[in-house]
């Protein structure tokens, strides 16, 4: 069985997203500039039908992500944004088009029944019996490969209140948001405690890798 590890970026203050979401700006004012990093990089640029880029230290850290991951669970605004019924979300296919640059099985953390969908080599399941059976049918999806809880900051501070989460790969690129969604709280009277395992400096960006200690 492979391991469940938790995989993105951040601001130095601590934001995954800025101050003022909405389905213009997905990320919030100035979340965007928290994944430049990775838009250089070779290695992000082929997974999303780009050519070129920049054969770095980053483009590594992505490769080895993309070898290592065999399902992804990410929550239901990552997915699309929305909240509620599926068929009052403007983007209930996600936020990727026809050809999602994923590739394997991703499971959808919601309060909503639906129905899988399939788009391109990607099949999206929407889970809505909570975090334990999401993580249940990633595993088995998964095989002897890992599983990434890749977001948003409610997913993953779910599953690491709950003490399923192995590694913890955090992205710091140098950028003060100054607000919005904050990743890492309401993890219990009692957080995990973290081992360091490697650091990495990329290009504007450190790569931070912790073990979680059980």
């Amino acid at each position: 069985m492979g391991r469940v590890f938790v995989d993105i970026s951040t601001s130095l203050d601590g934001y995954v997203a800025g101050p003022e979401q909405s389905l213009q700006d997905p990320l919030g004012k100035g979340g965007e500039d928290l994944h430049r990093w990775a838009f250089a990089a070779r290695a992000w640029r082929e997974a999303h039908g780009f050519e070129g880029g920049e054969a770095s230290v980053d483009s590594d850290v992505i490769e080895e992500t993309i070898a290592r991951t065999g399902a992804t669970i990410m929550g239901r605004r990552m997915f699309s944004g929305g909240a509620g019924p599926w068929a009052d979300d403007p983007k209930a296919n996600g936020w990727w088009g026809d050809e999602p640059p994923i590739g394997h099985p991703v499971f959808v953390l919601t309060h909503h029944d639906r129905e899988p969908l399939v788009l391109g080599a990607t099949t999206f399941t929407f889970v809505a019996e909570g975090i334990e059976a999401a993580l249940e049918q990633a595993r088995a999806a998964a095989g002897e490969k890992d599983v990434q809880v890749a977001g948003g900051a409610a997913a993953v501070q779910q599953y690491v209140a709950a003490g399923v989460v192995d590694h913890l790969h955090l992205h710091v690129s140098p950028v003060l948001l100054g607000g919005g969604v904050r990743l890492l709280e309401n993890l219990g009277a009692d957080p995990s405690q973290l081992e360091q395992v490697g650091v990495l400096a990329g290009s504007g960006v450190a790569h931070l890798h912790y073990r979680v200690v059980r």
